[in-house]
Order: structure tokens, then sequence, then C-alpha cells
């Protein structure tokens, strides 16, 4: 197969859009393919709505020296030597696979597919999915994957606030539907991307490696977050035990145990351990530690409202007469993703209980806010904090390092909810001294 030049990247969403934007920077020419037409006029005037740090400045440059490229002419992929599916994947209520985006790219795909091309998946998938759905979809076109088009499997890896610079740096996992396949995608992507390779045996073991990786991301934030539970029963600072806790070697490295939080969110801590679980029980396998991990983590924003409720019942201010403002609605610290963010069952809770609630984050779309919230997004933290009798930092962006709590015009005796802030002892003195009253998940 010939050095690669142009890329179709069919999905224009938080990958997508990512990944097209660091190959036309590294000097590929990328055809962006997506059915959302009001998308791919947004990206054709060199912009995003996603909030990725150093994103807009990508594709801006990308659509400005005409490297990049949207369409919703799904035909389009006929131009390209490799065509990249990021499609969305969530799954449905029972953990299996929601394959509605990926059945109808794949078919789109195979009607223009030509021979010599490289199709790689990298959307996240049960094991099989690549060789049993996506293969015969795309073998529709008449062409053999293996024979005569390339095919494989490499997963996105990216972090949210890291993923340009996940993108260049972290090993690509790459597994094949032949050995030829594996070689040519891993061949593509340590060029494109400047990154290792990691080839693997087969399909199944390159779509097995990122349901590993998320299955443990979200089953140590359980334990976090059940450590966090079970320190707050003694008291003790549950950051002080995971520091000292991760300072005992264990493997190539030491124990390392996450920190505790509000809960987990987003697109893929989410999904991925349902789909573990399904997959497994398909097979007649019953996996016990992926449900865990997901019941621990969605108990937590109940948990969180449960500490702001106790403190206003300890303080006696009926629920009904109380207000809190939460300050950082997206699922993670600088981010605007509010893909199932965790924060929207804690202002629920809090609602539910009779409280009123003010919701404030600088890095959303705040009509997007207003529709999974049901309430409007305040202009300013001044004005979300008015005569508060909490301040519940659920998201601790950057544009909140900075608060002056002293100036802040709260109710008297005010707290300060850390869901994730993590916030230094030195501050959290810094708070009581001023008079705020201090909780944190554990802390």
């Amino acid at each position: 197969m010939a050095e690669p030049h142009t890329v179709a990247v069919v999905g224009m969403g938080y990958v997508g859009s990512c990944v097209a934007a660091t190959l036309a920077d590294r000097g590929l020419s990328v055809i962006g393919v997506d059915t959302d037409t009001d998308l791919v006029a947004r990206l054709n005037r060199g912009a995003t709505p996603l909030a990725e740090p150093g994103l807009a400045d990508l594709v801006a440059a990308g659509i400005g020296n005409g490297r990049l490229r949207a369409t919703t002419d799904q035909d389009a992929v006929a131009d390209a030597d490799v065509v990249l599916l990021t499609v969305a994947t969530p799954v449905r209520p029972d953990g299996s696979l929601d394959d509605d985006h990926l059945r109808a790219a794949c078919a789109a795909l195979g009607r223009s597919l030509r021979a010599g091309q490289l199709v790689v998946l990298k959307s996240t998938v049960p094991p099989g999915t690549t060789r049993d759905l996506v293969r015969p979809l795309l073998e529709s076109s008449g062409l053999r994957a293996g024979t005569d088009f390339a095919l494989a499997f490499a997963p996105e890896r990216l972090a949210e606030g890291t993923a340009l610079h996940d993108l260049r740096t972290l090993p690509v996992v790459v597994g094949g539907i032949d050995p030829h396949s594996t070689r040519v995608a891993a061949d593509f992507l340590r060029g494109a991307l400047g990154a290792d390779t990691l080839p693997q045996e087969s399909l199944e073991a390159a779509e097995i490696v990122k349901l590993a990786d998320n299955w443990w991301i979200d089953l140590n934030i359980a334990l976090a977050n059940e450590l966090a539970m079970f320190c707050d029963l003694y008291g003790v600072d549950v950051l002080d035990v995971i520091s000292a806790a991760n300072s005992i070697p264990k493997g190539n490295g030491n124990v390392n145990i996450l920190r505790p939080s509000v809960g987990v969110g987003g697109s893929c801590l989410t999904k991925d351990p349902w789909m573990v679980w399904q997959s497994a029980r398909r097979h007649g396998l019953e996996i016990t530690t992926a449900p865990v991990g997901r019941e621990v983590n969605q108990r937590m924003p109940g948990y969180t409202a449960r500490l702001v409720l106790d403190d206003l019942d300890a303080r006696r201010v009926p629920p009904s007469e109380a207000t809190v403002a939460v300050l950082g609605l997206a699922f993670k610290n600088d981010t605007g993703d509010l893909r199932a963010t965790p924060t929207r069952a804690v202002v629920e809770a809090l609602l539910a209980a009779g409280v009123q609630v003010r919701i404030h984050d600088p890095l959303v779309d705040p009509a997007r806010a207003r529709e999974i919230f049901g309430l409007p997004v305040t202009a300013t933290v001044e004005e979300a904090v008015r005569d508060a009798h909490c301040v519940a930092l659920l998201a601790m962006h950057r544009d909140f390092a900075a608060l002056d709590f002293a100036r802040l015009p709260v109710a008297e005796s005010c707290l300060v909810l850390d869901g994730r802030a993590y916030l230094p002892k030195e501050r959290i003195a810094m708070l009581e001294r001023l008079g705020y009253t201090y909780r944190g998940v554990g802390r």
C-alpha cells in the first residue's frame, strides 16, 4: 500500500474532531465526514463547539491552510487512502451496544469502499464487533477484508483536557483482521501521529485493551469512593490515606489508588464496564467487578447531596429556606462536557429535598446545561453564590482557582462542599478562618 496522504475521519464528534485536527496539523489531507449539517458548517468556518484545550486553534489552522475540510457527503471517503471510523457507540439500558450509528456508517462506507484502502475502527466496541459486524457490512461492497482492503481496530485512548497531547504521545494499540492489516495500520498510525504502536495478535485483543483500561479506572475510582466513605466514619482525611497507601511498590509501579469524587461521568467510564459485563454474559461468564464498580460510582451523587443536607440539618436550616450554589457542571475538571455528568444527580437530589439551587460553569454551553439541569446558568460566580448556604465545587475548573472566598457574598457560616477540588489543608484552614465550614468526599 502506498504511503497514505489523504485520510477520511467518519464521525466528527469529540474523538473525530481531535483526531482530524491533529492529523491535519501533522501535514495530512483530512476529510471530516458527519451527518450533522450544522456541525459541518461550523467546522468549515474554522470553529468547533468542543472546549478541548488547543482544539479550536488546530481546527482553524487546518481549515485555513486547506488540509482539513468537513462534509456531509459520505461518498467522500472514496477519495481517501485511510478511513478512520470514530462514530458514537453508546450502550442500551441493558448494557448491550447500541450499534445504530456504527451500522449506518459502515453501510455507507461499504457503498464507497475501494480496493487498497485501510479502514480503522476507533470507536469503543465489545470484542468481536469489528470482525462480526463491521467486516460483513464493508464486504457488501464485494471487496474482501485482508485481501482487497486492510481492516484494523485501534481504540481511542484520549482523556478530555489532554486529548491533543495524548494523541501524539500515548502508545497506539492496533490489531488487524490479518497480519498484513495489523502491519499496515500500525505503520500508518506510527507515521501519522508520531507515537509508538502496540500491535496485537487479533482484532479482539485490541478491542479488549480499551475496555480493560476503563474497567480498571472505573473500579479503581469505586475503591477510592468507598475508601472515602470508610475514612469519613473515623474522621480521617482520605487523601492522606491514599497518599500513604500509594507509597508501597507493587507490580511494575506502586499501589495507585485514584481520588474519590462526586461521581464518574463522561461517555466512556459510564458505559464501557457495561460492555464488558454484557459481552461476558453472552458467553456464559458472569463478571461481577464491572457492575459493582458502576453501582458504587452511581451512588456518589446521592452521597454528595446528603453531605450538604446533613450540614443544613446540623445548622438547623430547613431545606426549603436554603440556597446551594453549584460551581462546575461538567463531568470533569477543565472541560465543558456534560455527558453523563454526576452533577446532574446531585442537583436533582437537592431540588427534590426542597433546596433552591443556582448553577454556574464558564465552560459549558448554557443552552445545553439548561436543557439537562432545568435551571438557567448564572452569568457570574457572584450571582450564583449570593446569600448561598453552600458553595458546592463539583468541577474545579482553572477559572475557579483564584476564587476570593473572603469577597463572596454568601450567607453567614457557609459550607464549602468539595466534590472534586481536593483543596489543600492550608486552603481549608484559610476557609475556616473566614468562617466557612468545609466538607469533602472523605474529608
